[in-house]
């Protein structure tokens, strides 16, 4: 072993651990600003945002589509120093209901942001992972994803202003409000573009749903999931709908927001919504009960829900962890259609941990 020379120093201390930084918390009165809050909010625990619609092609196929990025911030890394630490996860899936044809084509990808192969920017609507893209521009939004054996390329042009959901914006999940999220819909986003299936390419125009919503305590402990819908009704309204569900399958907290023709909006108070299930789906992917149609009492709104097809089951265990189902449905006023969006149901399989 050689003995120190005059002049030389010691190595120095390794640098200390980052400090975790806590996560921002969700406070009623806070004003959401565009185009600021179409960005992504880093802060916070988890984002998303989620487009789905209803899309027709020149041979009037009638398809459902889902695109989603999620940003999650794992802070049980964040005191590791290494470049290669992942601050932040994106996650995006994918889907095309088809009922012609594949029935459900579906795919997802999970990368740590940075390095410019994903990321979700602060400053607008912009996310990617490698070549899937979802970004605002020009006051429209361009979505870009190219699966496997599907692809999806659309514009969207919003129709009416960001619709702010819960008290302005702040809309709470359970009697307490520390379970809420910031979060804004818009509806009646009118599509145009092409779709892939396997080496087929089809023009497509329809009608859009896109949520953004953000939030570091999301779930209450007592929820065990929930059952979402967003729907387009025929007469220019709209109509977005929660309710979270209890560990029995009772409702547990809902809330929502109705749109007016003529483009009013007022927040929907937790008793003026129920979810009535009418028809289960028994999944022979997952061997999971699904109620796929509901009778749904919003407001002074009163129709029922039927999917576009039963099978529209999402397995992304491989990324977020979840087993849902997100299907494109149709509202109906006994056999006459009056509108057309989307439900989604999460926690039939087992209790989601999201946000917890």
């Amino acid at each position: 072993m050689l003995a120190a020379t005059a002049g030389s120093q010691s190595p120095s201390p390794p640098a200390p651990a980052p400090a975790l930084q806590p996560f921002a918390a969700v406070l009623p009165g806070l004003a959401l600003q565009f185009p600021r809050d179409f960005g992504s909010h880093p802060q916070f625990r988890l984002e998303w945002w989620y487009l789905t619609g209803w899309l027709e092609t020149a041979a009037h196929e009638s398809l459902g589509f889902q695109i989603t990025f999620f940003r999650t911030r794992p802070a049980s890394l964040e005191d590791n120093p290494s470049a290669f630490t992942p601050r932040q996860l994106l996650i995006a899936h994918c889907a095309l209901s088809d009922p012609k044809h594949a029935g459900l084509w579906h795919d997802q990808r999970v990368r740590r942001a940075g390095f410019g192969l994903a990321e979700a920017e602060q400053s607008d609507t912009r996310v990617w992972i490698d070549d899937w893209r979802l970004e605002r521009r020009d006051g429209l939004y361009r979505a870009r994803l190219q699966a496997h054996d599907f692809g999806l390329e659309l514009t969207l042009a919003p129709t009416q202003p960001p619709m702010l959901n819960g008290d302005r914006g702040f809309s709470q999940k359970a009697p307490s409000a520390r379970s809420a999220s910031y979060y804004y819909s818009e509806p009646h986003l009118r599509v145009a573009g092409s779709i892939m299936r396997a080496d087929r390419r089809s023009p497509v125009s329809g009608e859009a749903w896109l949520d953004h919503e953000w939030s570091s305590e999301y779930l209450d402990p007592a929820a065990v999931g929930w059952d979402w819908i967003g729907v387009n009704f025929d007469d220019g309204g709209a109509l977005m709908a929660f309710r979270l569900r209890d560990a029995q399958g009772a409702t547990y907290w809902s809330g929502g927001s109705l749109q007016t023709a003529g483009g009013a909006v007022r927040a929907l108070a937790t008793d003026e919504i129920e979810f009535t299930p009418l028809r289960r789906w028994h999944s022979p992917h997952s061997a999971v009960d699904y109620p796929v149609s509901f009778r749904i009492r919003a407001g002074e709104r009163r129709f029922e829900l039927a999917p576009l097809l039963d099978d529209q089951e999402n397995d992304a265990r491989l990324s977020s962890g979840a087993l849902y189902w997100e299907g494109a449905v149709t509202a109906r006023d006994g056999e006459r259609s009056i509108g057309r969006g989307y439900l989604e149901l999460t926690g039939y399989d087992q209790p989601l941990s999201l946000g917890r």
